[in-house]
């Protein structure tokens, strides 16, 4: 915006013989100056022309500078507008610029004073966007480093996950595996880009509270009893808390009920059937196939076939009907490949 005779300023006024005197003064000061004699003809303009600047009358017959005010300030933030009343007036040009106007001017006015006003008005709404530019480039520049951050500290958590796997040949890789066998079910599903997201950083970091779980329990070669199950089954309630400061609500909800049943008979679960989160009623389903086709020091993992036989089992009880369904199109060869070494 330029007052040295770039500016472009909207004259609207239904006295035509007002608008001609303005546009003469505008035009010898070097501005370009448009013309509408309503608020139709206004928007108009408005829509087809860059306009710098509005001199708006209050009274207008059908809609009044007033309510046009709103109409500009919503579809044109970026334009100045200097509201023209009569003396009797001045209170509803003032309250126009509690709403939105640069500055009101009283007929009759002096022609200079025109020119001051809308010299004032534009350079008013000049700083107004320089401030709000430098606002958004502050709020994008924080937003990155905000993500770079999350990220960072999402790596750490991700890389802590698989080294503590990594140190039980029996665990190891059972977050990778999981989040793979996860991904496939919900692109089976439809998911999109977003729930995918959240699925994928859900499935990676369900096991994160884990790292308050005693090894010793974790790890027992044997049926745990019922107190140590309690213990174990604290990792639902401790990841959450872990990764909340940096991923968003559905992230958290995923890791929170990853082991809800969908009938409610979990542990300790508060809700059931599709108020589980799809996520997490997706990551029951993956999670339980990778530990029954793993190793463990009591066992030998099973089949594919077999474990693919035991989630359909327990369909409609434990697992997400649909779920399951979509979990069973995936081939074993497929399924096979996705389990850990």
């Amino acid at each position: 915006m330029d007052t040295g005779g770039k500016a472009t300023v909207l004259i609207v006024d239904d006295e035509e013989a007002l608008r001609k005197v303005l546009r003469k003064k505008l035009l010898a000061e070097g501005y370009r100056c448009l013309e509408a004699g309503n608020a139709e003809q206004a928007l108009e303009q408005l829509r087809n022309n860059k306009i710098d600047l509005v001199t708006l009358d209050v009274k207008m017959p059908g809609k009044s500078g007033h309510e046009l005010l709103s109409e500009i300030r919503a579809a044109y933030p970026d334009t100045a507008v200097i509201m023209v009343t009569a003396v009797i007036e001045t209170s509803t040009a003032i309250e126009c610029m509690k709403n939105g106007a640069q500055d009101y001017l009283c007929k009759p006015f002096n022609l200079d004073e025109v020119i001051l006003s809308v010299n004032r008005a534009l350079e008013i709404k000049r700083l107004e966007l320089e401030v709000k530019k430098y606002q958004q480039q502050l709020e994008q520049r924080v937003k990155e480093q905000t993500e770079e951050i999350r990220k960072i500290f999402l790596g750490a958590i991700e890389a802590l996950i698989f080294a503590l796997e990594a140190k039980d040949k029996y665990t190891a890789g059972h977050s990778r595996a999981v989040n793979k066998i996860a991904m496939d079910i919900g692109s089976q599903l439809g998911l999109s880009g977003d729930e995918l997201e959240d699925l994928h950083w859900g499935s990676l970091l369900h096991d994160v509270g884990k790292i308050a779980v005693d090894p010793a329990i974790q790890n027992k070669p044997g049926k745990l009893t019922p107190e140590e199950y309690r213990h174990v089954m604290v990792h639902a309630q401790i990841g959450p808390r872990i990764v909340s400061p940096v991923v968003n609500d559905k992230i958290v909800e995923i890791i929170s009920h990853h082991h809800d049943h969908y009938d409610g008979n979990g542990h300790e679960q508060t809700v059931s059937g599709e108020e589980i989160p799809l996520g997490a009623r997706i990551l029951a389903v993956a999670d339980a196939f990778d530990a029954m086709t793993s190793n463990r020091p009591y066992r030998s993992g099973m089949p594919v076939s077999e474990a693919k036989e035991e989630i359909k089992r327990y369909s409609g009880s434990q697992f997400d009907p649909v779920v399951v369904s979509a979990f069973l199109e995936i081939s074993d060869t497929a399924l096979a490949e996705k389990k850990r070494d």
